[in-house]
């Protein structure tokens, strides 16, 4: 029995999810779900429809993008996926998707403005757009420098990805990430959603306004505070 049945298990049920929700048309996603003690991460494989998934064909790799385990191609994404898990080591799972209310403000290059309370029940400020990549990235070894453009982003705004666990590539579409895969579609799943209220929103009233701070404040607490006692 492989020893990295577990996650390849745990990949492969997330990945499921996706088109349950969704968030995916076709192959437009993927799902990876890391071991820590291992050192790897089990990931969809590049191309397969998800009626043919299983979870013999999760592709195991490391956290330098170097395929372990598997007979097929891990996805595009892989070395993405392995430079997050790499740097940012309080994560264990990320989804990739295309989800089309995400995709479209990261098309915009604009940030979420948190309007509501359903965004405020989860982070406390904008859903972060990344600028587009530059020329010279772009050039080079596209999907790793996809992962250092999410964290110079983060690094240089001042951001906690252990709070904030969803971005906006610019021109691109989101990625989340949480401690654990599930959690990680979770995040994808309402960062669909808040996008979605976001831009009904602004066709409401181009001019909305933000959130206010108590507001913010008393939602994000009674979900994530020290004396949390919110649930559905």
């Amino acid at each position: 029995m492989s020893k990295y049945k577990h996650i390849r298990q745990t990949a492969y049920e997330a990945n499921m999810q996706l088109p349950k929700l969704g968030l995916v048309l076709f192959t437009f996603g993927n799902v990876s779900a890391a071991d820590r003690d291992l050192g790897v991460f089990a990931i969809k494989p590049s191309g397969v429809p998800y009626d043919d998934l299983t979870p013999e064909k999760m592709v195991i790799v490391d956290f330098d993008g170097n395929t372990v385990e598997g007979d097929l191609r891990p996805s595009s994404d892989t070395k993405t996926h392995a430079v997050l898990y790499k740097h940012w080591d309080g994560i264990n799972g990320i989804v990739h998707t295309h989800s089309t209310y995400a995709t479209s403000w990261a098309q915009a290059q604009r940030c979420i403005p948190i309007f509501g309370t359903t965004h405020a029940d989860h982070l406390t400020t904008d859903i972060p757009c990344a600028p587009p990549m530059d020329d010279n990235r772009i050039a080079g070894d596209y999907e790793y420098q996809t992962g250092f453009q999410i964290m110079d982003h983060f690094k240089n705004n001042g951001l906690d990805y252990k709070e904030i666990e969803m971005i906006l590539v610019g021109n691109h579409a989101p990625f989340t990430w949480g401690k654990t895969a599930d959690k990680a579609v979770y995040n994808s799943a309402v960062l669909e959603a808040v996008a979605h209220m976001a831009y009904l929103t602004e066709q409401i009233d181009n001019n909305a306004p933000r959130l206010k701070d108590s507001l913010i404040k008393k939602h994000y607490e009674r979900k994530h505070g020290p004396d949390s006692y919110y649930g559905q």
